[in-house]
């Protein structure tokens, strides 16, 4: 492996590519080699080259990167990972909004090229994670309520990182996930709320709440700024550069 790692952005144009772009001009550990669109988001002239998904395969073959990010959607994801697996190019996948049928695919493109999905690539986010599980075993039997916030641009709802919460959570204790609550409905055991808003230009915001004993504890994360999520992606790429083929987790960059 290269001291550099070359790397292409699938969803360049967007505001996370833009943001991609923008961090890693600011590194000596990485570069951009090209880059991938819609024909119509496309830039012609642009200092970094920029394809169409119609030209995956040939680009990967010419600009040679290490690793493909992706912040995309899960359409142009599958397309892009194809490529990958043609080409021997790694993957790193931040989109969100998969159904099950394409995680079973891309977890089989794993098998012949490394694939590093994540829901988020922010390094507060795994310490949350990481605590969450103790705090859990410690205050058994406490009511826990999730609360995300995003952006009105996004998506999907609720978003990747808070059913990544949930499927934490899953891993200490059993329970039906209650999406909101409206009308006479009293809270019943062994269930989580799962409360969602879309607003602004939030970019993220993530609570997990356990109450219960007359007090109340508060796991919050809040991104300030893309460039949190970029500078992870980027060390992620980094980092399966140097993997083999497998599965595997943006835990695996920050604990391993």
């Amino acid at each position: 492996m290269s001291e550099t790692t070359a790397v292409a952005i699938n969803g360049i144009t967007g505001q996370m590519g833009q943001t991609l772009v923008e961090t890693a001009s600011e590194r000596d550990d990485v570069a951009v080699v090209c880059g991938f669109d819609t024909p119509n988001a496309i830039e012609t002239g642009a200092e970094i080259p920029q394809y169409t998904p119609e030209e995956f395969s040939g680009a990967l073959a010419e600009r040679e990167p290490d690793i493909v990010i992706d912040f995309s959607v899960p359409q142009a994801t599958m397309g892009v990972a194809d490529a990958c697996a043609e080409a021997g190019v790694g993957l790193v996948i931040g989109t969100t909004g998969f159904q099950d049928g394409d995680l079973a695919s891309l977890q089989e493109i794993s098998s012949v090229v490394p694939v590093l999905k994540a829901t988020n690539f922010s390094r507060g986010i795994q310490g949350l994670l990481n605590a969450l599980g103790p705090a859990i075993e410690t205050l058994d039997g406490y009511d826990i309520e999730v609360l995300e916030t995003h952006h009105n641009r996004k998506r999907d709802a609720p978003s990747g990182t808070a059913k990544t919460i949930l499927e934490e959570i899953a891993a200490y204790r059993e329970f039906d996930t209650v999406p909101g609550r409206d009308g006479i409905q009293p809270r019943e055991e062994g269930e989580v709320g799962m409360l969602v808003r879309r607003a602004g230009d939030v970019r993220g915001e993530h609570e997990i709440m356990l109450a219960g004993n007359d007090e109340v504890l508060s796991l919050t994360h809040r991104a300030e700024d893309r460039a949190v999520f970029a500078a992870g992606a980027l060390d992620a790429a980094v980092w399966l550069a140097g993997e083999k083929p497998d599965w595997y987790s943006f835990s695996d960059v920050v604990d391993g």
